[in-house]
């Protein structure tokens, strides 16, 4: 049976990722710092405890895996971005990429693909510009960051001979998920609206998109490099807002001012205002072929 070892699997991600791939006879293995407190996993997947930042414990794991998919990382959408916050962000993600290294270093034989999670906010504020892979990054700290130290930080596994993917990932829009939760609240209650101008562009993905483009990833022999993980027809905050208006039945011209976003979310809220227009091009010249290829399919699906 193949394996896939997955750092960051509890996560809305990981979990539904470790689902599909259990579902497709694989076996999937979580890491977890408190792998007891583990409850609800799909059935076939097991969690192992790792301390985030060595292969102690589960590097053997490791030896002939068919992947490891290294989801791991603090949210960015936690709280503000304090000095002390930053550092947890760019901490747990960089000692992640070191046991994942760590643990390639020492399998025999060595695993099959590493994937490496990373975001669209690489791309900074793109404005109306289509963003694709070799698009380049933006400069502020976020952009900064993803593009020269958390993308990079499992390169090493390819002088082992590892084909490595990064994966760029969108705005996922998940039934349960925090993301959708934030969007629809509002509307609930008859006040939904654009965030700040509403112009700015979302990259967004259906989850069922986020899990199979990696399984598409992992499955692929010749898939390495970059790979915007965002489904084809980005569309601006005021159209998703409109849709999710037209799908729920509720109005949606009730604005949030920028000002108040920043108010409340400090350097944070440019997670909400600024954009990226970006394609999957890549994904699509392999072949990827998108479930929910338009928001108001997805929104229907997540909705319904």
């Amino acid at each position: 049976m193949k394996r896939v070892l997955i750092t960051g699997g509890t996560g809305l991600i990981g979990r539904a990722l470790a689902g599909d791939l259990s579902a497709a006879s694989y076996e999937v293995i979580l890491l977890s710092r408190r792998p007891e407190r583990t409850r609800d996993l799909p059935a076939g997947v097991r969690a192992v405890k790792w301390d985030g930042r060595t292969p102690a414990g589960w590097g053997e794991l490791a030896n002939g895996a068919a992947a490891i998919v290294n989801l791991a990382g603090e949210s960015i959408g936690g709280g503000r971005w304090t000095p002390g916050r930053r550092q947890h962000i760019r901490d747990s993600r960089l000692n992640a990429g070191v046991a994942v290294v760590e643990a390639v270093r020492r399998a025999t034989p060595k695993p099959g693909v590493v994937i490496q999670a990373s975001g669209i906010g690489v791309y900074g504020d793109g404005g109306d510009k289509v963003l694709n892979e070799e698009s380049p990054a933006g400069r502020d700290w976020l952009s900064s960051f993803t593009a020269t130290e958390w993308e990079p930080c499992t390169v090493p596994v390819e002088a082992l001979g590892v084909r490595r993917a990064i994966v760029r990932t969108g705005v996922v829009l998940a039934r349960g998920g925090q993301v959708l939760i934030w969007l629809v609240l509002p509307h609930r209650f008859f006040v939904g609206g654009p965030l700040g101008g509403g112009r700015q562009w979302v990259a967004w993905v259906h989850l069922a998109d986020e899990v199979g483009a990696i399984r598409f990833l992992i499955e692929h022999p010749t898939a390495s490099g970059l790979f915007n993980l965002c489904a084809p027809n980005p569309l601006t905050n005021a159209d998703l807002e409109r849709a999710i208006g037209r799908v729920m039945g509720r109005p949606a011209w009730f604005p949030v001012p920028a000002f108040a976003l920043r108010l409340l979310f400090g350097q944070m809220a440019s997670v909400l205002l600024d954009g990226q227009r970006a394609v999957p091009r890549r994904l699509l010249e392999l072949g990827y072929r998108f479930q929910y290829p338009d928001a108001e399919s997805a929104l229907r699906d997540l909705l319904r």
